[in-house]
């Protein structure tokens, strides 16, 4: 939060290593004995989804991720139509974009390839009625890593309002979550 550095955003994918070095930041200001969880909503859950697929320090016990989605493209694509944009014809031009403008690769990597290689267990949570980013992508990711991921949606719920859709039972699946994970 705050002043970010940089011009671009880059939907998760560069985003991922601020991750590392928040953890690093946290272990390093706290103790090498804190025990970390990474939560994120929207681009923030696709975010610390994309870092499971990095070496994480030993610190981290866990992911919280609340309405992410699959993949960069699949988001970027998915607003360019409500935009009444071609996706087909604009997936080109944001391809170039990102490599010219923001020097990454918008293929790079996705949530859901991410998590294939998760070392810590991981909560998606989805609104049913999420509609920017629909909580099948969230089953997608669940997909990629049954042993690691647990999904929850809620019926009714828009786009990060789970909470607000049924609080007892948000609070309930994050606390079984997070006393599980930080044992």
């Amino acid at each position: 939060h705050g002043k970010s550095q940089g011009r671009t955003i880059t939907f998760g994918i560069q985003e991922r290593w601020d991750v590392i070095s928040w953890v690093d930041y946290a272990v390093a200001r706290f103790g090498p004995d804190i025990r970390i969880l990474l939560l994120g909503v929207s681009m923030g859950a696709s975010t610390v989804l994309m870092a499971s697929g990095l070496e994480l320090p030993p610190n981290v016990r866990g992911i919280i991720a609340d309405c992410p989605y699959n993949s960069p493209k699949d988001i970027i694509l998915r607003v360019a139509e409500k935009m009444g944009f071609s996706p087909r014809l604009i997936w080109p031009f944001v391809v170039a974009g990102a490599h010219v403008y923001g020097g990454f690769s918008i293929r790079e990597t996705t949530a859901a390839e991410s998590v294939k290689n998760a070392s810590v267990p991981i909560l998606i949570l989805h609104g049913e009625a999420d509609r920017f980013v629909p909580w099948d992508m969230s089953r997608q990711i669940s997909l990629a890593n049954r042993e690691r991921i647990r999904l929850f949606t809620f019926p009714g719920s828009e786009h990060g309002l789970c909470f607000l859709a049924d609080s007892p039972r948000y609070r309930q699946l994050v606390t079984d979550f997070m006393e599980a994970a930080l044992k």
